[in-house]
């Protein structure tokens, strides 16, 4: 029924202005703003909508990953940015998890989603 449908995925925020401005300035990802919505447009032709919810309650799971060439570059170039690490167990001083799988790092927009910046 749904396989040649182009299904997208969105998440909420409390402030689609702070959103904006995180998604737009700190990240640099190219959006636009629509219907007081906003789409994160992004490599691979797939948009993610960014919608206001009064009541919103943060992501208790990382809701949005961004693949990387060197984790290490990426988190030194967000934290230069403004942007803060999420200090979790077993991460060394940056944020950076080094354990099986990936390098990953998690961080937050203003609304509290869980973000991830992981090397590829």
């Amino acid at each position: 029924m749904f396989e040649n449908t182009k299904a997208f995925s969105g998440f909420s925020v409390d402030d689609i202005e702070a959103a904006k401005r995180f998604y737009g300035e700190v990240l640099g990802l190219r959006i636009s703003e629509a219907n007081g919505m906003l789409t994160l447009h992004i490599a691979g032709d797939r948009d993610i909508l960014v919608y206001p919810k009064k009541d919103h309650t943060p992501a208790t799971f990382t809701i949005l990953n961004f693949p990387v060439d060197d984790v290490e570059s990426a988190v030194d170039e967000l934290r230069a940015r403004g942007v803060k690490f999420e200090q979790y167990e077993n991460l060394d001083e940056k944020g950076i998890f080094r354990g099986q799988g990936p390098l990953i790092a998690w961080f937050t927009d203003p609304a509290g989603n869980i973000l991830s910046v992981l090397q590829v």
